[in-house]
């Protein structure tokens, strides 16, 4: 006799060997195929493969963003002077360099300011899991600190753009740090704060690079 369930079967043969015995043989097909422990870790390691491909890629694209800064150069800047609409001009120098293979890379300025001359750092780290970068500067008249938010961002079609978030006299801004020109011999960083969240910026400071001879 067969009885039919699901994707099971069953087979029931009673003998004629004894009217007090019976033998009943079961044959079962199973619904899914066994998988074995390899082929389960083969399946899984599979799968993070595209994902691995995709952070490699990443890191390929991105690590070389800043690869246009390193060496050395002349700065021209122009910064907003405090709660005025003057710009104010004054010059100085920097020197890039890379760290941990690439993936970071530090720049060192001597700027001649107004109000005399000083130093100051930017240092940069690259994320090859997000494909993005954090910024952080580091002003030598505040050495004790606290650093700024890291402004965090990427290259789109030529363009780095970075943001953070922060405060100004005790209020809540958004920053945002522009790389353009990156492809010449003269690129320009924008440093551009916000009030409103965003909806409009006003630009204080730019640098123009130039490289040294």
């Amino acid at each position: 006799m067969k009885t039919k369930t699901g994707r099971r079967y069953a087979l029931v043969v009673v003998g004629p060997f004894s009217f007090l015995a019976s033998v009943m043989i079961v044959f079962a097909q199973s619904e899914k195929p066994l998988v074995t422990p390899t082929e389960k870790t083969l399946n899984k390691a599979a799968s993070l493969e595209p994902r691995k491909e995709a952070e490699m890629k990443n890191y390929i694209d991105g690590v070389h963003d800043f690869d246009f800064l390193v060496g050395e150069w002349r700065v021209h800047h122009r910064r907003l002077k405090p709660d005025s609409h003057e710009w104010g001009d004054f010059e100085g120098t920097c020197s890039n360099r890379k760290l941990m293979d690439g993936a970071a890379n530090m720049e060192e300025h001597a700027l001649n300011g107004s109000k005399g001359a000083y130093r100051a750092v930017a240092l940069r780290a690259y994320n090859s899991k997000t494909g993005q970068w954090a910024i952080w500067w580091l002003d030598g008249r505040y050495p004790s600190g606290p650093l700024d938010p890291p402004v965090q961002g990427r290259f789109e079609n030529g363009v780095g753009t970075f943001y953070a978030d922060d405060t100004l006299k005790g209020k809540p801004i958004r920053v945002r740090f522009l790389w353009t020109r990156v492809t010449s011999d003269t690129p320009r960083w924008e440093q551009a704060f916000s009030v409103d969240g965003g909806k409009t910026w006003e630009t204080n400071w730019i640098m123009d690079f130039t490289k040294a001879q």
